[in-house]
């Protein structure tokens, strides 16, 4: 049977087989992609959702009524649906979803991937490029993007039990693959980096995005709010570097088998509560000009402050804190928030490691850093 929206591509030939395309299979990480996403970003990164369980509905078109009936079953207990422990994507590539009003994005929880090319539909194995073939499924992700379950589209009732059973398996005692090193900088060395920000003032803080195979620095507060002040200092920057080396990086190598040989920015980042300070889900590689961070450490400066931990959404709801002068260090490809600020001032240390092969990478990519880039200040 065959179901046509917008003409071309749009033509729907559904199939029944759940095995005729290639899929990603059962344990093994869902491709990321970015896409449009109606009413919400034309240029979504899909890896950004980590941390909650996914339900992916691949469409073809609603206008299938199979398809309908289906998408109703699935959506019909939208509470379930509220991006803090599961959310929906419905991946349609027929244009005439959306203006026929046979979907509708509702946040939190339910959104729409308009994929009219199907990049992502053949991806995901739900259909080719070349082709009307369309096989319509659902696939349910874990919290870390994992394929936890496929199932086709007469056994919706079957994909939601999954995912209400993956949203409960989460818990705060969880940990994530992270370490955490106490007594990293003494309390003088603390107060001199936090006087040193005190005296200057911080600037604006930015974060790196891919646009138009440049990595750039962008400002927007609803993301990140945060100030930083560079350290000048040569023999300062030589202390630090030797205080990483000696407290850091054997423990490093002895808990994940890495040298780390070289460490990028020397700056003091400020998270102010009068401001907001913030950084929300990110991942610290995922440019061109940042690919080459192989660890990021966060060294706290003090304590008289609430909120600004940091969180590891794939690995549950726990919050990681390191005592004044102690540093957190995890793999640049985790995604990682740091919570609002909600009293006093939060200051803290912020390098990257990474050795001589990634060096070369950060070499070859220098071409891809937009104009002002620079340190890469993240």
């Amino acid at each position: 049977m065959a179901s046509r929206g917008g003409g071309g591509k749009s033509m729907i030939q559904l199939r029944t087989s759940a095995d005729s395309i290639p899929k990603p299979v059962l344990g093994s990480p869902a491709p990321w992609f970015k896409a449009h996403v109606l009413d919400v970003n034309a240029r979504y990164s899909f890896h950004t959702v980590a941390g909650r369980v996914v339900v992916l509905f691949f469409m073809g078109s609603a206008a299938t009524p199979e398809v309908k009936s289906a998408h109703d079953i699935l959506i019909g207990g939208a509470d379930r649906f509220d991006d803090r422990q599961c959310c929906f994507f419905g991946i349609t590539t027929d244009p005439d979803d959306q203006p026929a009003d046979r979907i509708e994005t509702r946040l939190p929880g339910i959104r729409y991937i308009l994929d009219d090319d199907r990049a992502v539909s053949a991806v995901y194995g739900a259909s080719r490029a070349d082709s009307v073939l369309y096989e319509p499924y659902v696939m349910i992700l874990d919290r870390q993007l994992r394929v936890a379950g496929r199932f086709l589209i007469r056994d919706m009732h079957a994909a939601l039990s999954l995912a209400d059973k993956l949203i409960g398996e989460g818990t705060p005692e969880d940990w994530a693959p992270v370490l955490l090193v106490p007594r990293v900088f003494d309390q003088a060395t603390c107060k001199t980096l936090i006087d040193i920000y005190d005296a200057e003032g911080g600037e604006d803080s930015g974060f790196m995005r891919e646009v138009d195979g440049k990595t750039v620095s962008i400002i927007d507060h609803g993301h990140k709010r945060r100030s930083d002040v560079t350290i000048k200092d040569q023999e300062l920057c030589k202390m630090l570097s030797a205080r990483v080396n000696h407290c850091l990086r054997p423990i490093i190598h002895r808990a994940f088998n890495f040298e780390a040989t070289r460490m990028e920015r020397y700056i003091v980042a400020c998270y102010e509560a009068s401001v907001g300070g913030h950084f929300r889900a990110h991942r610290d590689n995922t440019t061109r000009g940042t690919a080459h961070r192989r660890f990021a450490v966060t060294i706290n400066l003090n304590d008289d402050f609430d909120g600004g931990e940091l969180r590891f959404p794939e690995f549950g709801t726990r919050t990681y804190r390191p005592p004044p002068g102690g540093a957190i260090v995890f793999g640049c490809g985790l995604l990682h928030e740091a919570t609002p600020v909600s009293r006093g001032r939060r200051y803290a240390f912020l390098p990257f490691l990474y050795d001589d092969a990634a060096a070369a990478q950060r070499e070859a990519n220098n071409q891809y850093l937009g104009e002002g880039v620079g340190a890469y200040r993240q």
